[in-house]
């Protein structure tokens, strides 16, 4: 079935891994055969990183598809796939890239896939510029699984930046399609709570830092409601490598999620790490969306396969969307709008609605 390859300009819009992401996953679960050029043409280490390949490796092994051109500081590939099929499939960035990444790339394929996936992840479980998995657990599982989808995510081992080590095993059934998500009514916040940890050889103290500045840093904002951020010592067994960090998330009444979050590196005070997740939270909350600014991106290759009208509320629109929203209509045939809110409530502020026409995908093996 292999006809005309879709072209793919890796260098536009975000211009980094997140294009790869999402062209090779809608290629693999339309049966496109694809071309990307220029990738991550403008980044100060143009190409491949060990991060992007072993997610390319892990979609072609998913389909036993064919990859050419992929190797590391490789700036052109170009990918035939076959079938999806379920059963056990590892990736291992073997640096401290992103498990989180792997999964976003990974998921909405094994969803099309002929029967049960198991996915063990390894790199970083906590690295910067990605999700950290406690970000996936917390809010991207129950907001994702309004898609009438159910995964399960078992963190083996934690993992840091610069070393990695880190290990999740996501295990999921494929589904006959997804339904289209509604998330527009924000509604109140009703509770604010958190982890802040610390693993290897830092002091437990850092941990009870970041959560005290966290905290105080809320409580200035939002004064009547108890903030609950847990500080934890990762046990020795489940955490590979010294590392800290924070992660604290907001509920709605109306169960929609919000989070900041922030890592701790080397000369930076727990108080500032703590402080820079709080604020990162309360940027969220000023908006008015119904999803913070790192869900939005993540949702939109499901509102797209997705049968039916989704819409979602949002704050302003991030480049990692308008670069997700561009590939999937170009993939996917999949048609978005974008428009500013209409409620009086959303006037003074920078809220839009995205809603997108979703193809109906159906999975050819239920």
């Amino acid at each position: 079935m292999a006809g005309q390859r879709v072209e793919i300009d890796g260098g536009i819009m975000e211009g980094g891994g997140q294009i790869l992401r999402v062209s090779t996953a809608l290629s693999c679960l339309l049966g496109l055969p694809l071309r990307v050029q220029k990738i991550r043409a403008g980044r100060s280490t143009p190409g491949l990183r060990p991060q992007h390949l072993s997610g390319l490796e892990m979609i072609r092994d998913l389909c036993d598809g064919q990859l050419e051109g992929a190797e590391i500081g490789s700036t052109e590939i170009t990918f035939t796939p076959e079938k999806i099929k379920g059963g056990t499939h590892t990736a291992d960035t073997k640096t401290a890239g992103s498990v989180c990444l792997l999964l976003q790339v990974s998921m909405p394929c094994v969803l099309f896939a002929a029967s049960p996936s198991e996915l063990r992840l390894k790199g970083g479980t906590n690295a910067e510029m990605a999700p950290q998995i406690d970000y996936t657990l917390m809010v991207f599982k129950p907001i994702a699984e309004k898609f009438g989808f159910k995964f399960d995510c078992d963190v083996k081992m934690r993992g840091y930046y610069p070393k990695g080590g880190g290990e999740v095993i996501i295990r999921m059934s494929p589904v006959k399609q997804l339904n289209p998500i509604n998330l527009t009514d924000r509604g109140t916040v009703t509770k604010i709570y958190g982890r802040t940890f610390v693993a290897g050889v830092l002091p437990f103290k850092i941990a009870k830092d970041m959560a005290a500045a966290a905290v105080r840093c809320i409580r200035k904002e939002i004064r009547d409601l108890y903030v609950n951020i847990q500080p934890v010592q990762e046990p020795k067994e489940q955490a590979f490598g010294n590392g800290n960090g924070i992660i604290i998330v907001a509920e709605t009444s109306t169960g929609c999620l919000f989070a900041g979050s922030s890592l701790g590196k080397r000369g930076i005070s727990a108080d500032k790490v703590g402080i820079e997740a709080a604020e990162m939270l309360l940027g969220n909350l000023r908006h008015g969306g119904a999803v913070d600014e790192y869900l939005q991106d993540q949702l939109i290759i499901f509102m797209a396969l997705a049968s039916g009208v989704s819409r979602v509320k949002t704050g302003p629109i991030t480049l990692h969307t308008q670069t997700a929203i561009h590939f999937a209509e170009q993939l996917t045939k999949a048609k978005f709008t974008v428009n500013k809110s209409e409620d009086e409530d959303d006037s003074s502020k920078e809220t839009y609605i995205i809603e997108c026409q979703g193809i109906g995908m159906t999975n050819p093996h239920l």
